[in-house]
């Protein structure tokens, strides 16, 4: 599985590259912080899953990384998704490296 630093998705949006951003938390979650993108939250993702698109990269993300990593190996061994990857460290690596966020 590909990893994504916050750096790299920063750099992906401020030069325009075309990319899908899947938050896979839940939505409380989401309500109390977010960086945008579409939520998916990780228990609807499988069934969802005609909405992850398959012609741009798509970045997953979550608080930490581990519910991403989960989702992106399901979709990837069940459905054949390719080239999906997982936001190291989650929002909580965003808000500590690229946008002051309270995510607790």
């Amino acid at each position: 599985m590909r990893e994504i630093t916050c750096a790299e998705l920063r750099r992906m949006r401020e030069d325009g590259i075309a990319h899908q951003l899947i938050d896979v938390r839940e939505p409380y979650e989401a309500e109390a912080c977010t960086i945008g993108g579409t939520l998916i939250p990780m228990g609807e993702v499988l069934e969802r899953r005609e909405e992850i698109r398959r012609d741009v990269p798509v970045i997953v993300h979550c608080k930490s990384g581990n519910r991403a990593a989960a989702v992106i190996q399901a979709l990837e061994a069940r459905y054949g998704f390719s080239g999906l990857m997982c936001l190291k460290g989650g929002i909580l690596s965003w808000a500590a490296e690229v946008e002051p966020l309270n995510c607790d």
